[in-house]
Parts: structure tokens; sequence; C-alpha cells
């Protein structure tokens, strides 16, 4: 890769790394944005995932807080009530259009319990129409359960190498890969299980992205919080959360990388927020870092929202409300 494409991706990543904001994880599958609509007693229809996200993407001032935003196959062709694309609308913000390529978990077989992330076939030819619909960013996630016999080296080593070969093609199309090896939440673990599966995992990552050559300063490592399990007896207050996950990233994420950004993972908005806070906490680090929450920011909104015309007002109050949070979060200051 020559010098002028490094420096297009750096260019990227340094836009979407700026204090204060963070990255809005807009991504829901069709099928996860209807269950959540379901619990609300929304309609599951394409239209009423547009007036969502409408909602959301269109919030006058949203742009003080959100550098980025993740969206959906569905989501980066949408447009707004007035028939203009959501794209156009958040490019006049300043904001970057992201995109979530993968295609889902599928289970990894002969291994009971565990994932492997599909989306591979075809991608070059998806990165590079998105790149034509306006994204500069891509994400790709895999899934890690804590559990006795999981996560297994297998696994780890499996998806990091497809998260590897993801990140070159993201790079050989100038968008910067943002990769996402979650641990999950689910479990009665507790911390330092915690620490040592986070460790393992990111690790492997870091492996399989030497191996193949990634640009590790044209990309974002999109991480769990090293948490005790949402089971777990005595789980660790945001405090001891801030220095464990500190002392992981510090261990395993190489000084070069762009930038790190924290995703809410099945925590409380409050949670997300308060662990954020005291990881921010610790700056100065080797690496500049920021929220990228879904759940953790949308919650209080779609909840407020639920549907009605008449709540939008109050529903944007109460995104305006997360996002101001989570950017004084980003500096430590809650």
């Amino acid at each position: 890769m020559d010098h002028i494409e490094i420096e297009k991706l750096k260019s990227t990543v340094s836009k979407m790394m700026i204090d204060g904001k963070g990255v809005l994880a807009a991504d829901e599958s069709t099928k996860s944005c209807n269950a959540r609509f379901q619990s609300l007693g929304i309609p599951e229809t394409e239209e009423e995932r547009r007036r969502w996200r409408e909602l959301l993407l269109c919030a006058p001032g949203m742009e003080e807080y959100v550098s980025g935003v993740i969206l959906y196959d569905e989501t980066i062709r949408q447009s707004d009530s007035d028939g203009k694309l959501f794209t156009e609308i958040l490019k006049e913000k300043g904001v970057l259009i992201g995109i979530k390529v993968d295609e889902g978990l599928q289970d990894y077989i002969g291994h009971t319990g565990e994932t492997v992330t599909m989306g591979l076939n075809g991608l070059p030819a998806r990165v590079q129409e998105y790149k034509s619909l306006g994204a500069t960013f891509a994400k790709w996630r895999a899934a890690f359960k804590i559990s006795e016999f999981t996560p297994t080296d297998d696994a780890i080593r499996e998806n990091a190498e497809l998260l590897a070969r993801y990140a070159v093609i993201c790079q050989e199309h100038d968008i910067v890969p943002m990769v996402e090896p979650e641990v999950l939440l689910d479990g009665t673990h507790d911390i330092e299980k915690a620490k040592e599966v986070t460790t393992k995992v990111l690790k492997g990552l870091f492996e399989s992205l030497a191996k193949h050559h990634v640009h590790l300063d044209g990309l974002i490592l999109k991480t769990s919080m090293v948490l005790s399990g949402k089971d777990s007896e005595n789980r660790a207050d945001a405090k001891t959360v801030g220095e464990y996950t500190v002392n992981v990233l510090k261990e395993c994420v190489p000084a070069e990388v762009g930038g790190v950004v924290f995703l809410s993972g099945g925590q409380t908005p409050d949670e997300a927020t308060e662990n954020f806070n005291e990881i921010a906490k610790h700056e100065p680090l080797p690496w500049k870092i920021a929220f990228s929450f879904s759940r953790a920011i949308q919650n209080d909104a779609l909840a407020t929202w639920a549907g009605k015309s008449s709540n939008i007002d109050l529903a944007r109050e109460a995104y305006m409300e997360r996002l101001k949070n989570n950017s004084l979060a980003d500096k430590g200051l809650l």
C-alpha cells in the first residue's frame, strides 16, 4: 500500500477520534431492530425503522458529540421524510459514515457454543459499493462467550483470521476497518476471568493483524470493557473496571493503533457511561479513546419515542442527554 493511501486512512481515523466525541453504533440488523420494536409495540416495518433512524441521525446538534455513525445496509440507503439521504445529512453535519459489513454470526462447526462471523464472500465488491455511497469506515464483529470451556483457542484464532482478512480488504479500498472482538457480558464469571479471556482474544487479534500486514495506524479497535459477568455474584465496581480495562489494553494493544473505542455490550446506559468515565481518568493513554455505544445511547430515547410522532422532541432530549454525558465521560469529567 503506498504512502498516500495510508495517509488517507490516518486522516479518517483522526477525524473519528476527536476528544469529547464518540461513534454512534446505529447498525442493528433488521432482526435486532424489530425485536426492540416488538417489545415496545412499535410496528416492525421498514418505514418505522426509517422514522427511528431519522430521529437519531437528524437530531439537531448531535454532531457536537458524534464524530461518526455506523449504519446498516438498509439505513445507508434511506432518506429523511423530505427525501434527503441520511448520508447527505450526515456529511453536511461533518459526521463520518460507517457501515457494518459482516453478515452476522454462525455456529462454529465442531465447537459447541461458539460462533464465527460470516461475510468475507463478496466483501471487496460490497466495500466498493459502500464507499460509493459515502462510507469512509466499516465494522466487523466477532463474539466470544465466556464459560468453563469457551472461548477455545481455535475460535479465537479463526475469528482473528477473519477480522484480519476483512481489515486488509477495507484498507485496500481506503476504508478504515473497525475491528470488534466482543467478549460477551453473559455469564457468571468474575473480572479476573474476563481479564484472562480479553487478553487472550486481543493478543490473538493483533497476531493475525501483524501476519496480514494490516496498517495499525489506519485501524480502529472496538473493544469490550473488562467486566464481571452479568450474573456474577460480586460484580466489580466502575473504578476496578477502569483499572482492569486499561491494564489489559496497555498489555495487548500496540501504541500505533489509530484509536480505541468501547462498546457497551449489554451494560445499562448508566453503567456504560460510568465505566467509560473511569477508563478515561487514566488518560493520557498510548492511543486516543472514545465511546461507540448502541443501546446505552439509544434505549431511553427509543422507549420515550415508542413510535409516536408526538414524542420525537422528548425522545431527542433523552438521546442528546446520553450523548452529552458520554462526551463528559470521554474527558473523565462525570
